[in-house]
């Protein structure tokens, strides 16, 4: 991780001008991690403000960490981070990782204070951990407001 100044948060790359899994920390505290897109198969599209989970097709993760998709059903449940724009299948761009963030999807259930996870959840947001199995990412700040902690794996 490497403090980073002047980045385009809200830049997409056809090809990576960062190396895919680089974290950047700005000055305000919050981690960004340089990732590639994957719509996965129900091609879900990217959504500034939406969350993304670690690419893994059929819900097989073969480890990959630098590739994300807002699909669901193409993920193993573990949360990625949120991404901070429109980036099209293939392309590359940043998530963020650490930090307060507010969210596009209202989530799927929670009150402030509970641990957020991808299980449970739709495509590009989160719901409230149930099980002790379940991956945390985040913590809802205010819920209603749609604002999380994000506590994503870098």
């Amino acid at each position: 991780m490497s403090y980073v100044a002047g980045i385009d948060l809200t830049r997409v790359d056809s090809t990576a001008q960062w190396t895919p899994g680089f974290v950047a920390q700005l000055q305000t505290g919050k981690k960004y991690k340089y990732v590639q897109y994957n719509s996965g198969a129900g091609a879900v599209a990217a959504v500034a403000g939406n969350v993304c989970y670690y690419y893994a097709p059929s819900g097989a993760s073969a480890g990959a960490t630098t590739v994300v998709t807002s699909d669901l059903s193409d993920s193993a449940a573990v949360g990625a981070g949120v991404l901070q724009a429109v980036i099209t299948s293939g392309s590359y761009g940043w998530i963020q990782v650490t930090g307060t963030a507010t969210i596009t999807p209202a989530l799927t259930a929670g009150a402030d204070g509970n641990a957020l996870t991808p299980v449970g959840a739709t495509d590009g947001t989160l719901d409230v951990s149930a099980l002790v199995t379940d991956h945390k990412c985040a913590v809802a700040v205010d819920a209603s407001a749609k604002i999380i902690f994000c506590m994503f794996p870098e």
